[in-house]
């Protein structure tokens, strides 16, 4: 019999791991495409700005998940949303892998990135039940999970793209899918909604927070600014290292995504750190840290050693930025966890579908430059917002 949780009694260590693994394994989905875009671009012949658009469309998609289906937890039971997504997901890798066109790649993506809004249910679910001296610890641990499985996503989509092809990776990615599904299913408790009423009142709901937290729209805006600077390298990170000095493939860029460690070593740290350091310093912290990492981006980002240390520094500097916004939401509004972390991610991913779309942008007209120029004058309007308020 599987145990009922309450909030604030405290989460089982199994349950906790499962949403860390789970987490990380299904927000795999959005990047497995990034290692694998000149693949892709090669094989559909099509140009780099169409290739590019792949990931703008999976962001934008992640994004309207994170809007319509996330706030869904606190009406409805949440395991059986998280088991529609994951059913969603298997037919839409399945429909990238065999897709003839880029078409089909750009409405399957749309869906993907829809349908892998699933760690966002889970973020609430750390929070909400954890023992209150325990909920930083708890978020940050999911989010780790989280964090892995981006950077494992483009490990193995590189290596598996550069061996097997690109299309192999999203049947696998399915298989995964089917995976998770049973281990949630067995796992995972019935939690009873904490909203009474109409889908449409749910919803309207989100425009009274919104009004009502100011905190909330600045930790949101300035994250999803962050983001944005971080996806703009990651965005274009495959057109740099194919061509001059590196003449590099999928699998090195898939395994550069292991520099992004630190990143996910850090979300535990921050998240057990915020009352002690604070949410303004971290951020200022994150801010220095992304200005100093397209230094070596732009500067070193001919040499191997320049584009590791960069994105090293990157990394920490976005976990920083978000784990230290993301856990301070929850205490705004407990019994709304769900649509708090709607607001925030739905900002978070427009944030990010917005850098994406200006470095492949940037890039056809300036390249590596012009991505830095983008990333950089994000990550500055990040700074400048947090200058001008008091959160």
């Amino acid at each position: 019999m599987k145990q009922e949780l309450k909030e604030n009694g405290g989460l089982p260590a199994s349950i906790l791991w499962t949403l860390a693994i789970v987490a990380g394994v299904s927000v795999a989905n959005i990047y497995y495409n990034q290692p694998l875009l000149n693949l892709i671009r090669h094989d559909l012949d099509v140009s780099e700005f169409q290739a590019n658009l792949i990931t703008v469309i999976t962001q934008v998609g992640y994004a309207l998940g994170l809007l319509f289906i996330v706030p869904l937890g606190d009406l409805y039971h949440r395991k059986n949303i998280i088991l529609t997504n994951f059913t969603l997901l298997i037919f839409s890798l399945l429909a990238i892998a065999w897709a003839p066109n880029i078409y089909i790649v750009w409405a399957a993506s749309l869906l993907t990135g829809i349908g892998s809004m699933i760690p966002q249910i889970f973020v609430p679910i750390a929070s909400q039940f954890s023992r209150p001296e325990n909920k930083g610890r708890n978020v940050g641990m999911v989010i780790s999970g989280l964090l892995t499985g981006i950077l494992a996503s483009r490990v193995i989509s590189g290596y598996v793209g550069d061996v097997l092809g690109w299309r192999e990776m999203y049947l696998i990615a399915a298989g995964l899918m089917v995976i998770c599904a049973i281990v949630v299913l067995k796992v995972l408790p019935d939690i009873r909604p904490t909203f009474e009423g109409k889908y449409s009142d749910l919803m309207k709901s989100l425009f009274q927070l919104i009004r009502d937290y100011p905190a909330l729209r600045i930790y949101s805006v300035r994250s999803g600014l962050v983001f944005g600077s971080f996806l703009a390298m990651w965005s274009c990170l495959a057109f740099k290292m194919a061509g001059a000095p590196f003449y590099a493939g999928s699998d090195v860029v898939g395994i550069l995504g292991l520099c992004g460690i630190a990143g996910a070593l850090t979300a535990s740290f921050v998240g057990g750190s915020i009352r002690k350091v604070g949410i303004r310093r971290f951020n200022y912290i994150g801010f220095t840290l992304n200005l100093c990492a397209w230094a070596l981006l732009y500067y070193g980002g001919n040499s191997y050693v320049g584009i590791v240390a960069g994105i090293i520094l990157i990394d920490i500097g976005m976990q920083c930025v978000q784990l230290s916004n993301q856990a301070s939401i929850f205490e705004l509004c407990p019994s709304a966890s769900n649509r708090v972390n709607t607001i925030f991610m739905t900002t978070y991913f427009i944030g990010g579908s917005l850098g994406t779309f200006l470095a492949g942008s940037c890039w056809e007209m300036w390249g590596w430059a012009g991505v830095a120029l983008a990333s950089v004058t994000l990550t500055l309007l990040a700074a400048l917002l947090t200058l001008c308020t008091k959160k």
